[in-house]
This record gives structure tokens, sequence and C-alpha cells, in this order.
């Protein structure tokens, strides 16, 4: 199999005509869902165990194992004893997410650009499994995708030459930032191209997944650089690699598009109902809380129980600021009141371990 020969951007035969309908729809589906972050007084907080399952969906779709309750109950508790195996998987999902922390206050600075994507490949392969495979360097093999141990010959996709790498993402890094008939459209082609050009030795695909809040935070079709749609896409698996692979073999654009924005019309309404709930969630716990905590610190309470439903006591306090006496008071008028259930007792000079559960439940 010969390496694929990328063409420049954007590519010839797309039917536009034919993307009317989903166009529309899916501009539609995510203006909505705008609307319902542009109400959430500091979605970071509140979305963020939604943005650490996508972590752990964008990882899996590579491979990894690792639960959303796993990677919290290891941060609530570093010092836990897990099997290494696990450790690798959470280290790797920790590693997205503040790579894609690290990409959303860059924005604030510069425009998306090759040199923010190899900062984001060395956060994102710093101490775990690829930590040998150029962290934030483009490649200077060939490398290709196929069977585990086999060789070229068996290779189901050879991505181009090395020496094509860097005009290849040049003309997609000036894509980027084209004026594009439909953004939409235009962050479809971008993300397949990116992957098959497969820029980097190892973790690809998840930086070519993190692209897609990021141009839609730029563009600004997003108010919050947070859309979640790993979970389409892992789901969708076997459609996921079939239309990638479409692109590469038949040079099937339209295929992918449509697709993508099927994709993005589904998980904006999932997105806007989990925020939603979320929202609503958060919105009670503020009209209940005062009663049941009676205490002044009631905001920080809530926001450090949003910002992660598995948490140490020692944790709590380092993130609400709340001093150990209070804190300890208020954690037991929660877990009183069936708000947190304990998870793990506490042990010696290890705290317990609560979880949240009712926001848990909604982010899964």
């Amino acid at each position: 199999m010969k390496p694929y020969k990328p063409e420049k951007l954007p590519p010839a035969g797309i039917d536009w005509a034919a993307f009317v309908s989903l166009i529309g729809q899916s501009n539609a589906a995510l203006a909505r869902y705008d609307g319902i972050l542009q109400g959430i007084v500091n979605p970071r907080i509140l979305l963020s165990p939604l943005t650490t399952q996508e972590a752990v969906l964008s990882s899996r779709i590579e491979g990894t194992q690792a639960t959303l309750e796993e990677v919290m109950a290891f941060e609530a508790d570093p010092k836990e004893e897990i099997a290494p195996s696990k450790y690798a998987d959470i280290q790797e999902i920790i590693n997205y997410r503040q790579a894609m922390n690290y990409a959303v206050d860059s924005l604030d600075k510069r425009p998306l650009c090759l040199n923010l994507f190899r900062e984001l490949h060395a956060i994102l392969l710093d101490s775990v499994r690829g930590k040998n495979k150029a962290p934030g360097e483009f490649r200077r093999i060939q490398n290709y995708i196929g069977p585990y141990g086999g060789s070229i010959e068996e290779a189901t996709f050879v991505p181009p030459a090395a020496e094509r790498i860097m005009p290849s993402m040049g003309d997609w890094e000036t894509y980027l930032h084209f004026e594009e008939k439909d953004p939409l459209v235009q962050l479809a082609i971008a993300k397949v191209q990116f992957e098959l050009i497969h820029p980097f030795l190892d973790g690809n695909g998840r930086i070519g997944r993190m692209l897609i809040p990021l141009f839609l935070y730029e563009k600004r079709l997003l108010s919050s650089p947070m859309f979640y749609i790993s979970a389409y896409f892992e789901k969708n698996r076997q459609e996921y690699y079939a239309r990638l692979n479409a692109v590469s073999r038949d040079r099937d654009w339209n295929g992918w598009i449509t697709f993508f924005l099927q994709a993005v019309i589904h998980q904006a309404r999932i997105n806007s109902g989990k925020a939603r709930e979320i929202l609503a969630l958060y919105e009670r716990m503020k009209r209940e809380a005062p009663d049941i905590t009676h205490s002044q610190f009631v905001i920080q309470t809530i926001d450090a129980l949003f910002d992660r439903p598995i948490f140490q006591t020692g944790d709590f306090m380092r993130r609400s600021g709340i001093g150990r006496v209070s804190a300890s008071r208020i954690l037991g008028a929660l877990k009183n009141a069936g708000i947190i259930t304990t998870i793990r007792e506490a042990r010696g000079r290890q705290g317990a371990v609560y979880v949240f559960e009712e926001l848990l439940r909604i982010t899964a």
C-alpha cells in the first residue's frame, strides 16, 4: 500500500446542495445548546464532570478501559493502590483533560495553530504510554495503521510520507482560518484531514477529537469550548472508522460530512439535555443546601461538589477553601440528608471518600 497523498483543502467534489438540510439542523441544534451554556454562570465548574467523561470516552476509542468513576476516585485519593494498567489508563485520561484546559486558556491569547497542537500533544503523552514517541513533534519517519505487530504490507492505512507532513499541515492550518461556506462542514473536513495526515507517531485520534470543541469556540459557534462528541464516535465506532477510511480510499468526503453533521445534531441534543439537568440540579442545591448545612460557605460547597463529585475530605477543603471543622460539619450534614454517600470510610490518615451520586448519574 502506498502512502496517502492529502489533497489540497478545500477538497473538490463537495456536494453542498445535498447538505442544506443537515447544515441547518446541525447549526440550529448547536445554537440551542449554546443558549444553555450562556445561561450557566461558570460552565467550566458545572460541566467539569462532562469534560472528564469526554476525556474518558475519547481515550476509550483508543483502547483505554478506565471509567469516569475510576478516574474521579483516583483523583480523590491518588495514594490508593491500583493495578499498573489501570493507573496508565487513568493518567492518559487526566493528560487529555489537562491538554484541553491548556488549549482553552491558550485560545484567549492566540488562534489555533500548529505550535498549539504540538504543545497539546506533548501534554497528552507526558509520562504515559507513547512518551517515547516524540511528544510535541511531528513525525520524521513513516508510520502505518494495521494489525498489531504486522508489517507495512499488511497495513489498512499508510499515512503520508514524513517529508509531506509540514507542507500538508501548513495547508491544513491555513484552511482552519479559511472563510468556508459553513463552519461545521469546514470542521468536518479539517478533522478528517488531520487524522489522515497522521502527523504524530501516537495520539492523532485524540488530538483530532480535541479539535472539535476548540474550533467551535474559536469560530464563536459556542461561547464555551465544551462540546462532547466522543460518545457518538465511541457508540458508532465501526462507522466512524469506515467513514474515515472511505475518505482516504475513495475520496468520499460527502459520506464523512454527512456522518459528522449527524453526530453534531445528535450530540448537541444530548449535551443540551445533560446541561439542563446539571443546571437544574445546581439551582435545586442552591435552594436546599442552606437549610441542610446552615453554613455561610454554601456556594463554595456546591461549586466543589459539582467540580468533582467524588472526593476526599482534604480535597474538598482545598478546593472549597473551607476549614477542617466547618468542612467536616458540612459534609456530615450533606451525608445525613442523603446528598452525598460514603464509598470508602476513613482509615488511618486517609479521609473518607464521598460521592455526589445524582450528578454522576446525569454525567454518565
